[in-house]
């Protein structure tokens, strides 16, 4: 019996990402129980998970620059928003939003509360706006636009990053109908997070559309945050 564990156990799995010394890269490895042999689940799968979660997640290169421990909170204003983003990350619930001038902090502050997240084992989904939102209206009349859009209706957690961002372009209708579509799905289901950061105000949203604003601040309305100001673009400094 232990010769055929310590076999089994010699043998070179085929999973990536992380070399591990215990199972070989197998994801699991023999031992003998109570005069038995079992086939245990390796703790490497779970550092694999993790690894995996932040590769779907599409924030894999952004974890690595922006955390809480790194982000410069030398202002009242930027200590409020990183202890209330820390408070949403702890116990996450409902919708955050971070608004504010260009160079606040805005993608910052959002992608370390994805960290921990994450870190607690809740896929998060990243959208960067105008990139997805180009991509889906393009393929609004297309058999694949249902099975595309519902990744992001239903995530457990959604990041829209740059929300409502449209360049020199004013804000289309076609916009609008794809940010409710979305929005309203996760509006309806209250186990979702969903997590957003923009260069725009609520009332800004409530100006443009009276229903995806009132749907944002009814979720968010307890982890909302707007930053106004061009002495708040950091990246001046």
């Amino acid at each position: 019996m232990q010769l055929r564990v310590e076999a089994y156990n010699q043998r070179i799995g085929t999973l990536t990402g992380y070399d591990c010394p215990k199972c070989r890269n197998r994801g699991n490895y023999a031992k003998i129980v109570n005069g038995e042999e079992m086939i245990v689940r390796c703790e490497c799968r779970e550092i694999r998970d993790a690894m995996n979660r932040i590769i779907e997640s599409g924030l894999k290169d952004m974890l690595n620059r922006y955390s809480f421990e790194n982000y410069q909170a030398e202002q009242p204003w930027q200590g409020k928003i990183l202890r209330g983003a820390q408070k949403y990350a702890e116990n996450p619930s409902g919708w955050f939003y971070l608004g504010g001038t260009v160079g606040c902090g805005k993608t910052h502050i959002c992608t370390a509360i994805c960290d921990r997240l994450m870190e607690q084992k809740i896929p998060v989904l990243y959208m960067l706006w105008r990139e997805k939102a180009t991509e889906l209206k393009a393929l609004v009349n297309e058999p694949e636009y249902e099975k595309k859009i519902l990744r992001y209706k239903t995530a457990d957690c959604l990041y829209i990053d740059d929300f409502l961002k449209a360049g020199r372009e004013k804000v289309t209708d076609a916009d609008l109908n794809l940010a409710f579509e979305i929005l309203n799905a996760r509006y309806n289901n209250e186990s979702l997070l969903t997590i957003l950061s923009s260069e725009r105000s609520i009332e800004d949203i409530m100006n443009l559309d009276t229903a995806i604003g009132s749907r944002i601040y009814q979720r968010s309305k307890e982890n909302y945050y707007y930053v106004s100001g061009q002495d708040k673009n950091w990246r001046l400094k």
